[in-house]
């Protein structure tokens, strides 16, 4: 699923493009917008594992084509097909959730070919692959373990097929460190993940949430943070910057199952990977200013957050 961190920088980027926007927004538009953002995600891991599922069932592809030949050989006829009836290649494209996920993005039309057999070829010459092979049983662990090495050490190192995946998914760099941890964990459970739902009830509910109350809170915020600008040029500073203090200031207000710490070190990571190179500091020093000054007034209030999900 969709981490929270995640969901913060959809949102941001929601925020980022309704203020490039002049003029007003639609009755609907911002949630439309974060909407799309989160589809892209849901795509973007369906190739991921669509991509690894092809590489497997090509080495039927490979078999035949090679039986085909005039004169195969006899290394020809005896191409080893083993990996094209993995357990888990199975779930996985039998599953319909899954079927109908690669036919709504048309991930077929996506998928290069020639990319495809090159990284099947580097495989059949690992020796991690000649390993599999050779074991005469299949076992849950060697079956997972050979779709792991696709992923993490053919397609993640390989830069033509990274950059295959950013000509098609605009979201790879945002979302990679994510789609690691989500291919791999899918891998584990595989024909159980349910792909129209990459985002949980809960999650999406912050994510609506966040979104709108930044939206709605909007003139609140701001009054928080000019004062606390001091030097600073309120129509000077980077709109992402203030963008990010207004979604901290509504999370310190509005959202109390989020330790405000959690908050302050979610927000400043985001400046510094998103913004300028003083944006972390900047950001840091403004959100503890306004976090101490709430919490004189006694306008912050949070709940027991031991148990929450952050």
């Amino acid at each position: 699923m969709i981490s929270r961190r995640n969901i913060r920088v959809k949102v941001m980027q929601t925020l980022y493009s309704i203020d490039s926007v002049s003029g007003d927004t639609k009755p609907g538009e911002p949630i439309a917008i974060l909407t799309k953002k989160i589809e892209q995600s849901r795509y973007l891991y369906t190739y991921l594992i669509y991509f690894i599922t092809e590489v497997a069932r090509f080495s039927e592809t490979d078999a035949r084509q090679k039986a085909s030949k005039h004169l195969p050989t006899a290394g020809d006829l005896a191409v080893n097909t083993k990996i094209a009836g993995n357990e888990i290649l199975w779930k996985i494209v039998e599953d319909p959730g899954f079927k109908a996920a690669v036919a709504e993005a048309k991930l077929s039309h996506i998928l290069d070919a020639d990319l495809l057999k090159r990284t099947y070829l580097e495989l059949i010459g690992t020796e991690e692959y000649k390993e599999y092979i050779e074991l005469a049983s299949r076992d849950k662990k060697s079956e997972k373990r050979i779709f792991d090495f696709i992923f993490t050490n053919l397609m993640l190192p390989n830069e033509n097929f990274i950059s295959h995946v950013e000509e098609n998914f605009i979201n790879w760099d945002d979302d990679a460190e994510m789609m690691q941890a989500l291919v791999l964990n899918y891998f584990n459970k595989p024909g159980q993940q349910h792909f129209h739902e990459i985002l949980s009830k809960e999650k999406w509910e912050f994510a609506r949430t966040l979104l709108t109350t930044v939206l709605d809170k909007a003139d609140y915020s701001l009054e928080l943070i000019k004062p606390k600008l001091k030097n600073w040029d309120a129509d000077r500073i980077a709109a992402l910057d203030l963008i990010i203090l207004q979604m901290g200031v509504c999370e310190f207000l509005y959202f109390d199952t989020i330790p405000t710490k959690v908050t302050i070190n979610e927000y400043i990571d985001l400046a510094k990977a998103y913004s300028t190179e003083q944006s972390g500091q900047f950001v840091n020093g403004l959100l503890d200013n306004i976090h101490k000054e709430l919490t004189a007034e006694n306008k912050i209030h949070k709940r027991n957050f031991k148990n929450s999900t952050l």
